[in-house]
């Protein structure tokens, strides 16, 4: 077997691991269960690679982003390593023919979501795997109080039986304790070796702003720091307009969002990563996977709808631990914006039942059929055919996705009809004319045998890769031939694609989820209320309320956050003995907010905070994950 220091070296150009990653990789290694708790940024990938790379077999990954697993089997194969992903959309030849490469052909990885494990032809298959390790990536799906649940992920335990002997690894950057006994649980681990690293940043100040005027500060700040930043905008409109805005006013910027097609996603990424543009303007789409050590400020217009997802984004900054800021720009008027964003546009199940019934219907999928059956998907047209508000029909068919009713991937794509309205002789007297659409037109003739006769989809991405042009050519010759009246092309956009994973049932599908729909709404509401009372204190240090969130005790203050600058302006502030006092037999009943501690006691508000505050830092007192306080012994 070879060493994990030489697989690291050879692979990786590294010559030393990072905090705990060596010994989660020697216990890998040694067949025991482990559960891995480490920030954005803190190598979580490696752990379970290096460990399947040194011993003889094949490492089944879990992971619940499609776009994710792409990346990392892209970044493996790069190296070298054979890896595979088995995304949405495959037939069953191609999906066993993948398999059986699994099996004979030597791959080191295999990448796949949760629900494939439902299907009875991959459980087959992994039962013939040499398998060295399974790995839960983003282990809090499993768990119901975790950020984005997915019922499917409770499918992970059949691996146990398939594969018994196999030892598991579950990897996180953001469970509370109650989601990491959940995740021990649901994963049926008996004594595992668990390895948390505290998610203490010391180089990340936390920065929360109040300003009216929020892109002027954003304009200030990126011409104070001109390194790689990224700002996260609640929709792709602003991605645009906040890109376009920067750009008049001298900082480089491009966008990103769910929308744009993968050439343009691309182009825009690369100008970012290489430096030629300093700022990427992105929706929560953006962030996944992207290896940056250097971006110096993470900015949020928009209060993030978790404490979950803030941690995450905000985490992407300062990761070579150079001095980075995570900064939130709050107003009046965010509050009502993000209870209209993310509360009250969660449906009910009822609505789910409609939007269900109405997907059906609108692909024509029979009752009782439909199980694995893919179709492209134009939002849109989709919202404006059965007149659904837009933001909720999109967050029901999430839920139906996190609940493995439907696979719903963001997959922005041309779906091109074609078929020639001239015969042979009038096409091939036009060709000696129209020189340069003569490639096109012959690669199409041979790939498509009926396109003579009648309307044929045809695969864009192929035509453009047989033809070496690019897309946008491609479509523009298309347009030209449409135009001299060669073919008639019809031409449309697709936002996604869907995959229906189990036959249809109607009311009887949702019914078997109502009560999990009903409880993530219940765990939203709780969680925006964290992430109000986060922008809202700013009496305790923020790396403090963050990391009580994530259950991290007796936390020092960072010193360097917008609220530990604004105390150490103000150190010569009083506190009077008698409201210590008062404070102390207040908590003794129970946790409270400062502002129910400072109407009990008639105080002011800044009075109490400053008191609460010397108590905090004497260690008195400590602050809950709701951002109430409670005395210290309790």
């Amino acid at each position: 077997m070879d060493h994990p220091i030489n697989i690291l070296e050879r692979y990786w150009n590294h010559t030393a691991f990072r905090g705990p990653q060596e010994a989660i990789i020697e216990a890998a290694i040694e067949g025991e269960d482990v559960l891995v708790l480490l920030p954005t940024g803190g190598g979580k990938s490696l752990c379970f690679q290096i460990p399947a790379l040194a011993k003889p077999g094949i490492c089944i990954v879990i992971s619940p982003l499609i776009a994710l697993m792409k990346d990392q089997v892209q970044a493996l194969n790069d190296k070298g390593i054979k890896g595979m992903a088995l995304t949405s959309g495959l037939s069953l030849d191609r999906l066993d023919k993948l398999l059986d490469n699994c099996i004979y052909g030597n791959y080191k990885f295999l990448y796949i979501s949760p629900e494939r494990l439902q299907q009875e032809l991959v459980q087959e298959r992994i039962k013939q795997m040499p398998v060295n390790l399974i790995a839960v990536d983003e282990a809090h799906c499993i768990s119901q109080w975790g950020n984005d649940f997915r019922p499917a992920y409770k499918n992970i335990t059949l691996l146990r039986q398939l594969q018994p002997a196999v030892n598991v690894m579950a990897l996180t950057a953001s469970a509370t304790p109650v989601v990491v006994n959940d995740i021990v649980k649901e994963l049926d681990f008996i004594n595992p070796k668990v390895f948390k690293q505290s998610f203490y940043r010391s180089n990340l100040a936390y920065m929360v702003f109040h300003e009216e005027d929020k892109l002027y500060r954003v304009e200030t700040i990126l011409k104070k720091y001109k390194n790689p930043s990224i700002i996260y905008v609640r929709n792709r409109k602003a991605t645009l307009e906040v890109s376009a805005f920067l750009e008049s006013k001298g900082v480089s910027a491009t966008h990103y969002h769910g929308g744009l097609s993968n050439d343009n996603k691309e182009v825009n990424m690369q100008r970012w990563l290489s430096n030629k543009s300093q700022v990427m303007v992105a929706t929560n789409a953006f962030g996944m996977g992207i290896d940056k050590p250097d971006v110096k400020t993470v900015i949020h217009l928009n209060l993030p709808e978790s404490i979950e997802s803030y941690f995450q984004e905000a985490g992407r900054a300062g990761r070579n631990g150079e001095k980075a800021f995570a900064v939130l720009l709050k107003n009046n008027s965010d509050q009502a914006m993000v209870e209209n964003q993310f509360l009250k546009v969660l449906p009910t199940v009822d609505f789910v039942k409609q939007v269900y019934k109405k997907l059906c219907n609108y692909f024509q999928v029979p009752y009782g059929e439909g199980e694995y059956l893919t179709f492209d998907f134009d939002f849109n047209s989709f919202c404006k055919t059965y007149k659904f508000p837009g933001t909720l029909c999109y967050n029901a068919l999430l839920l139906l996705d996190r609940n493995s009713v439907i696979n719903l991937s963001k997959q922005f794509k041309n779906k091109v009809t074609v078929q020639f309205v001239i015969p042979n002789a009038s096409l091939f007297n036009y060709l000696d004319t129209h020189k340069d659409l003569g490639i096109i037109v012959k690669s199409m003739l041979r790939m498509y045998g009926g396109i003579m006769d009648h309307e044929t989809q045809v695969n864009v991405g192929r035509i453009a890769e047989k033809t070496s042009l690019n897309e946008v050519t491609l479509i523009t010759g298309l347009q030209r031939l449409e135009t001299d009246g060669i073919i008639s092309l019809s031409l449309s956009h697709t936002d996604a694609q869907v995959t229906f994973i189990e036959p249809r049932e109607d009311n009887k599908t949702i019914n078997r989820i109502a009560s999990v729909i009903e409880q993530q709404n219940k765990l939203k509401q709780k969680q925006v209320k964290a992430m109000l009372d986060y922008v809202e204190n700013d009496l305790v240090c923020k790396s403090v309320q963050l990391l009580s969130y994530f259950g991290e005790e007796n936390v020092a203050p960072c010193g360097i956050c917008s609220v530990c600058i604004k105390t150490n302006k103000k150190s010569g502030s009083k506190h009077p003995i008698n409201l210590k006092k008062h404070i102390i037999e207040l908590l003794q009943n129970g946790d409270l907010s400062s502002r129910d501690i400072a109407k009990a006691l008639n105080s002011t508000d800044e009075v109490v905070k400053d008191t609460l505050r010397l108590l905090l830092e004497h260690q008195i007192i400590s602050i809950t994950q709701t951002n109430t306080y409670k005395l210290s012994h309790l």
